[in-house]
C-alpha cells in the first residue's frame, strides 16, 4: 500500500491537470444524457426511473472507458518512461494497481458527475431508489472491469491507438454476449454452450443491479474479470 498510493495520487491528479481529462468528463456527461433523453425518449416512457441511463451505459463505457485506458501503459512504452518507473522500488504489480485504481477513480468521478438525473428522476415523481443506488454501484463495478481489460491491452503495445482498438473489441464482445439478437445467432449451439457464453458478458450480470439486485454470482465476475485482466498485465510487462 506504502508503495501505491504515491503513484496513485500521481496518475490521478495527473489526469485533472490536462484539460483532457475535462473534455472528457463533459463529452461523457453529454453523451450519457443525450442517449437518455432522446435516443432512449425518457421523457415519453414517463416512468420515473433510471433505467434507461443504466441501459446505455455498457455501449458508452466500450468507448470512453477504452480512450480512457489506452494511455495506461502505452503512454508509458511510447515515452520511454516506464523503465525509468521500474528501477524505482516499486513493484510491478503495485505500479499496475495504482495506475488502475487512479484511472478507476476519474471514471467513478465522471459516473458520479451524473448525478442532476438522479435529481431530475425525483424532482418528476416518486422513482423506486433501490434500484437506482444498485445500479450505480453496478455501474462502478462494470467501469472497472472494463478499464482492466484495457489495462491489458494497453500493456501489450506502445501504440494508443492499437491499445483503444483492442479494447473495443474485446468490451464490445463482452457486451454482445448477452445480448439477444447475438444469443439468437448461436442457436445451432446447444442451449447450455449459449447460457454458458451469456455469462460471461457485462449486461447479463449488471442486469440484477439495474433491478436493485445485488447477487453473490454478479460480484465474483465483476471482480474476477478485473482481477485477471490486471494479473496478465502484470505478467505481460514482467516479461
Amino acid at each position: 500500500m506504502k508503495q501505491i498510493l504515491p503513484l496513485f495520487k500521481r496518475e490521478f491528479y495527473g489526469y485533472f491537470r490536462s484539460p483532457v481529462a475535462y473534455v472528457f468528463l463533459i463529452v461523457f456527461l453529454t453523451v450519457s444524457s443525450g442517449l437518455t433523453f432522446y435516443l432512449g425518449h425518457f421523457f415519453d416512457s414517463r416512468v420515473a426511473s433510471l433505467d434507461i441511463f443504466f441501459a446505455m451505459q455498457p455501449w458508452i463505457y466500450t468507448f470512453f472507458i477504452s480512450a480512457v485506458g489506452m494511455r495506461l501503459w502505452s503512454e508509458e512504452k511510447r515515452s520511454g518512461t516506464w523503465e525509468l518507473l521500474f528501477t524505482l522500488p516499486i513493484q510491478v504489480k503495485d505500479a499496475v494497481m495504482g495506475k488502475f485504481l487512479a484511472g478507476w477513480a476519474f471514471i467513478t468521478t465522471g459516473i458520479l458527475s451524473t448525478f442532476p438525473l438522479i435529481m431530475t428522476v425525483g424532482y418528476l415523481g416518486d422513482p423506486d431508489w433501490g434500484p437506482i443506488f444498485t445500479g450505480y454501484i453496478g455501474s462502478i463495478l462494470m467501469a472497472g472491469s472494463f478499464l482492466a481489460v484495457c489495462s491489458f491491452t494497453s500493456s501489450l503495445t506502445k501504440n494508443q491507438v492499437i491499445s483503444f482498438v483492442l479494447s473495443v473489441v474485446i468490451n464490445l464482445s463482452l457486451v454482445f454476449l448477452g445480448w439477444s439478437v447475438f444469443t439468437d445467432f448461436l442457436s445451432f449451439l446447444p442451449l447450455v454452450w449459449v447460457d454458458a457464453l451469456s455469462n460471461f458478458s457485462y449486461t447479463t450480470h449488471f442486469a440484477g443491479f439495474t433491478r436493485g439486485l445485488i447477487v453473490f454470482k454478479d460480484l465474483v465476475f465483476f471482480f474476477s474479470l478485473s482481477l485477471i485482466s490486471l494479473l496478465l498485465t502484470v505478467l505481460v510487462l514482467e516479461r
